[in-house]
């Protein structure tokens, strides 16, 4: 198992161990992040960029991961996702460079995986 399984693996497993103590706001708060990244006046190609670069200056790395994931499979481009880190990087500053390598290693990894 890779290191993206072993990712997703763990996210869904805690996801669900979350939800089992879940309240009533919780599972409210976890349902409309999933909504808000559903096609809208937006695509949901630009809200994962959106939601990619919001981490990458929060500086989150299981969210950057996460998303770097979702933007590979809703087809962006690596020139897109170079650029959108970009933005994260002028908004974020030199502090987000650890972060730009880890997501562009993830990606890497899918697009590696993608082509075999």
């Amino acid at each position: 198992m890779d290191e993206i399984e072993k990712f997703q693996q763990k996210r869904q497993a805690l996801n669900e161990l979350v939800m089992k103590y879940a309240g009533l706001g919780t599972k409210r708060y976890y349902s409309l992040d999933s909504q808000a990244y559903r096609e809208g006046a937006l695509p949901t190609k630009t809200k994962e960029l959106l939601g990619l670069v919001a981490s990458f200056v929060l500086r989150c790395d299981d969210c950057i991961t996460y998303h770097v994931i979702r933007c590979h499979e809703e087809g962006v481009s690596s020139e897109a996702l170079e650029e959108a880190l970009f933005i994260g990087l002028i908004v974020g500053g030199t502090i987000t460079i650890p972060h730009q390598r880890r997501a562009i290693q993830v990606w890497d990894e899918l697009k590696n995986k993608s082509a075999a």
